[in-house]
């Protein structure tokens, strides 16, 4: 927030419940370019090198270059989340990424600078389509914040299992290049229709767009603070807790989604049929949304980084049986995507705890990233093994011992700089303004270097 405009708010004795804004946020993040593009890059891979004559390292690169795209985005879109309200950055960015992908359907054999150039744009645009959400979530739930976020996420783990059947779907009726503007179309009807009616941010109030600092209450006639405690973006730098959440996660995240781009052409290399091979896409997404779910509810009972750790020492296992007969592979993946549900809930968790949301915006922006760019590799390493070996078993040994180290980091975070304040959802959930009042008071205590004094009754008695 960048301006301390103030207007006044009128009272709204209406209750809507928060999670209405959890189903919007997931709704939307299913027709996200995660679900979407990367998660149907493995069934387009196949029909497209056989068409246009491309190596599958020169198709899967293309996610490279949409995460350089996207990383590229998320510095700005974080910087835009911290000055303007969330809608206004959500539905322009879907209605261009899906815009783009598209036009993926027309590219020729000589157009490959074009075909990367789209998926630049695909992740440039589509990185307004996932932190957003974060935002708004993170201002509605403190206490059950690991729930929320395992929902909303899990709701995009659906749509990682979702996807891939109907762009199979599609491409059985229409082609490849016919699905690609299939997909486009469907994915931008749900996404917008569901932010424009469900999501919102706890208490964001602006002028024409434009975030305000603090509002007057109509109700009381009193100034409220829109103000949250938490480190700047340069305080966050200069933080231990930065580095380790980004190099640990990204580690992790750079091995996961090396398997799930290739995991298709993989399981058909190593003997099973095509349609097996995209079944496991499906497995991959359902045990993901079970992931996230149980990481959800795990993570507001136990120490994040000691489940962090665990969660990424899982794929090893997956890994070491990647192999047929189907059950066997299926069991692997399934391991896998369990792992890649739960770090998907650490990410947006361990930022908020122990970097804070002062300038969420700016700072998760970075952390994502970087944490893309790292994760970017996976996908091209992986092909590139496949291209010089003709096997990807080379490759194997070297993410196991990546994950190791990723565990590691993860288990040195720490205790959380920021814990949830005891019955933040419930007074949330009541009274905006009431909730944004405790934030902001916690905000300038820690700016004097002092804890905030115990809310009063009126404020529902929130106190840490």
């Amino acid at each position: 927030m960048t301006t301390a405009a103030s207007r006044p708010v009128a009272a709204d004795n209406k209750q809507r419940s928060p999670w209405w804004v959890i189903v919007g946020a997931g709704i939307a993040g299913m027709c996200a370019p995660g679900p979407v593009s990367l998660g149907t890059l493995g069934l387009f891979m196949l029909p497209m090198t056989d068409e246009l004559g491309w190596t599958r390292t020169q198709v899967s690169a293309s996610f490279t270059v949409a995460a350089v795209g996207m990383a590229i985005g998320l510095v700005v879109v974080g910087r835009l989340l911290d000055r303007f309200a969330v809608r206004w950055i959500v539905i322009p960015g879907f209605i261009g990424y899906t815009t783009v992908f598209a036009l993926i359907g027309t590219v020729g054999s000589d157009s490959l600078p074009v075909y990367y150039t789209l998926h630049f744009m695909i992740g440039l645009l589509g990185s307004s389509t996932s932190i957003p959400f974060s935002k708004a979530l993170v201002s509605w739930f403190d206490n059950k914040r690991g729930m929320a976020i395992g929902v909303m996420t899990g709701f995009w783990g659906l749509g990682s299992s979702i996807m891939p059947l109907i762009a199979g779907s599609f491409i059985a009726l229409f082609g490849w290049r016919g699905a690609y503007a299939a997909l486009a179309v469907l994915s931008m009807i749900i996404a917008t229709s569901a932010v424009s009616v469900l999501v919102r941010v706890r208490a964001e109030r602006s002028v024409r767009g434009r975030l305000v600092k603090e509002v007057t209450d109509a109700r009381s006639e009193s100034v409220v603070s829109l103000e949250v405690p938490g480190l700047t973006f340069r305080q966050a730098l200069h933080s231990r807790h930065f580095w380790m959440i980004t190099l640990g996660l990204g580690a992790a995240g750079l091995t996961i989604t090396g398997i799930q781009v290739n995991l298709v052409p993989m399981m058909v290399d190593r003997g099973l049929e095509p349609a097996q091979a995209a079944l496991l896409l499906t497995i991959l997404g359902l045990s993901g949304l079970i992931g996230r779910l149980a990481g959800g509810f795990i993570i507001d009972r136990l120490p994040g980084r000691i489940i962090g750790a665990v969660v990424v020492l899982i794929p090893i296992a997956g890994l070491l049986f990647l192999q047929p007969p189907l059950g066997v592979v299926a069991a692997a993946v399934a391991l896998i995507g369990l792992a890649l549900g739960i770090e998907n809930d650490l990410v947006i968790f361990f930022i908020t705890r122990y970097l804070g949301t002062r300038e969420y915006g700016r700072i998760v922006g970075v952390i994502q990233a970087a944490f893309l760019v790292i994760s970017a590799f996976g996908p091209v390493v992986f092909s590139a093994a496949y291209d010089a070996s003709g096997s990807y078993n080379t490759i194997i040994p070297v993410f196991i011992a990546t994950l190791a180290v990723a565990a590691i980091v993860i288990l040195l975070l720490g205790e959380y700089r920021y814990p949830a304040v005891h019955g933040f959802d419930r007074l949330a959930a009541k009274d905006e303004l009431a909730a944004a009042e405790i934030l902001s008071e916690q905000a300038a205590g820690e700016e004097h270097d002092t804890m905030p004094a115990k809310a009063s009754p009126a404020t529902g008695g929130v106190q840490r």
